[in-house]
């Protein structure tokens, strides 16, 4: 399974109608994150979930459910968390 695969795998509980990765890393060689093997991403997500949560919230059940992956392939990410009605 590729990153982003496993990347959907691991959202698929917040059931997203959409998901986008961008993968930014190649703008950060030389970083240090970059250095350890992680990547910079920025992801696009709308789910129903959100309604209701704050930004705060919402980024808390993006890293939730990415779990490991924070702490490894993924150094840094920017997240845009919408719910189908802000879209």
């Amino acid at each position: 399974m590729n990153f982003e695969e496993e990347l959907r795998a691991r959202l698929a509980p917040l059931a997203a109608q959409r998901i986008e990765l961008i993968d930014d890393s190649a703008l950060h060689a030389g970083h240090e994150g970059a250095k350890g093997g992680g990547g910079h991403y920025r992801l696009l997500i709308v789910a129903a979930v959100f309604a209701g949560k704050s930004t705060v919230a919402r980024h808390r059940l993006v890293y939730d459910a990415l779990g490991d992956l924070m702490r490894g392939r993924i150094h840094a990410l920017s997240i845009k968390s919408l719910t189908p009605d802000e879209v």
